[in-house]
């Protein structure tokens, strides 16, 4: 069965929508390739609140969250991993409420930087976030009427995290599963391996809801969830196959498995290829000459 993606979403700019019993959400005017219509904002509770990803550094979504906290106290800023659509406005919204910021720690990459590599992922990275406590596997943080358990999910950043609102089912699941688009999977900032891990992770707990960073609510995880990771493996084997049929650059592979793909995200679609072979390298069904790279040269292993 083909994957099916969920694109109807109504952003509502400006304003908050409830998605779950006292949850809200408010979607960032940062529409792009990558971020769709924009960075969601959850807040949590209904007398001292919590706010899960506040979102890119942007006046008009600090005023929105400003605007619907109203005059209620925020006692906790959850942020689910560093980038730049994610992160950045925790400091000034830590500034207006007095809350405390809580993520699984700074920024950084998924593997250390071979010579001579550039991250391509930097502009994108949000160097100067530091939370105030960091959040370990499985700690859950209680507040006024919730609790929010982090689930580490490490694979789009290093850093992911996911946060389940306990009792619920509900599971914020940021840039890990979204209902609209695969997630990117770029080395450095992020290893394939990883993603594949925390999917079977997130399949084990069987929500029955998960609210991601970008797009509308994916409302059948499981079942969602195990269709992305067949997806995985059927671009790991066109990946395979074109290698076994004569490919041997990312470029290659990108033109004959994208070839209906907007030329624009080639760039993404080739970090994505090298992932999956720095996968395929370590489990000794690709060769290549020193560490997988994006201008590497790449035979199958006989």
């Amino acid at each position: 069965m083909a994957l099916e993606f969920d694109t109807r979403f109504d952003p509502s700019y400006g304003h908050s929508v409830t998605v779950a019993p006292d949850v809200l959400r408010i979607t960032a005017k940062n529409p792009s390739r990558f971020t769709f219509y924009g960075t969601n904002s959850y807040i949590v509770g209904r007398k001292t609140l919590a706010v899960i990803d506040p979102g890119p550094d942007d006046d008009a979504h600090l005023k929105t969250l400003i605007e619907v906290i109203g005059d209620r106290p925020v006692s906790h800023i959850f942020v689910s991993h560093t980038h730049r659509d994610h992160s950045p406005l925790a400091a000034r919204l830590k500034q207006h409420t007095g809350a405390i910021v809580l993520a699984e720690g700074p920024h950084r990459p998924a593997r250390p930087l071979r010579i001579g590599e550039v991250n391509p992922l930097d502009a994108s990275a949000d160097i100067a976030f530091a939370p105030d406590i960091t959040l370990p596997d499985d700690e859950v943080v209680n507040g006024d009427g919730w609790a929010i358990r982090t689930v580490l999910t490490p694979g789009h950043a290093a850093n992911h995290a996911a946060f389940a609102l306990e009792g619920t089912g509900v599971l914020f699941s940021a840039d890990h599963v979204m209902a609209w688009a695969t997630t990117i999977v770029a080395p450095p900032d992020g290893a394939m391996a990883d993603y594949m891990a925390s999917l079977d992770r997130l399949i084990e707990r069987d929500d029955r809801l998960l609210l991601p960073g970008h797009g509308g609510p994916v409302t059948a995880p499981r079942s969602f969830m195990h269709e992305l990771k067949t997806h995985r493996r059927m671009r790991e084997q066109a990946i395979l196959e074109r290698i076994r049929s004569g490919d041997r650059t990312i470029k290659d592979m990108v033109m004959a498995i994208y070839s209906n793909t907007d030329p624009r995200l080639h760039g993404a679609a080739g970090l994505s290829v090298l992932a999956h072979l720095e996968d395929l390298v370590a489990r000794g069904l690709v060769s290549t000459d020193g560490d997988p790279a994006i201008d590497g040269i790449f035979a199958p292993v006989a």
